[in-house]
């Protein structure tokens, strides 16, 4: 049929990196916005708080003819104390959360094993933040995750800590198995 519904197009390969760009650190906020505040509604305006001003912001782009286009995950890290580093706010655009495959140079690109299925962009920032704080002195690592991830997590080397409440949201605390997290290659 001539007006059939087209699927949406989501390209196979990305690139995991510290943001650094006008572009970058845009897409980086924009996505927050449109997930914490618009989607889940933990936020009303902005989630922006105290541990933005010294945090090390990660995102994921997606790369098309092998140049970077757009910003379609996010996580952001920061160290709370000499050695414990935190992650937190991450994020999937919501047109790539469900993506099943992704292309095999996505992980030598990345310096980090070859996620595939569902997640796999979740994944691979959940990587990129620990193996990152791990490459500048991390001794542990933490993150306060929504409690229907909490297994996702379990799944990369994470162990359950503790179940907190965060705005009326049951979570999880986390720490990662930082032997599974190799000290990253910096890409930025």
């Amino acid at each position: 049929m001539l007006f059939e519904t087209v699927k949406k197009y989501a390209p196979p390969d990305f690139i995991f990196k510290i943001a650094q760009t006008h572009e970058d650190l845009e897409g980086f906020w924009a996505l927050r916005r449109q997930v914490f505040c618009k989607e889940q509604e933990i936020f009303h305006e902005s989630d922006h708080d105290e541990y933005d001003d010294k945090m090390i912001p990660i995102v994921c782009k997606s790369l098309l003819a092998g140049m970077e286009d757009l910003v379609v995950g996010v996580v952001r890290i920061d160290e709370r104390e000499p050695g414990i580093w935190y992650g937190s706010r991450l994020a999937v655009h919501k047109d790539y959360r469900k993506l099943l495959s992704i292309s095999s140079g996505v992980s030598i690109r990345n310096c980090q094993p070859n996620y595939r299925g569902l997640g796999a962009l979740g994944a691979g920032l959940i990587y990129k933040a620990v193996s990152t704080a791990n490459r500048i002195g991390c001794k542990r690592f933490f993150a306060t995750v929504q409690h229907q991830n909490e297994k996702f997590f379990r799944r990369f080397h994470w162990r359950t800590i503790d179940n907190v409440d965060f705005r009326g949201i049951r979570h999880a605390y986390m720490e990662a198995d930082l032997n599974y997290y190799q000290p990253a290659e910096f890409i930025f």
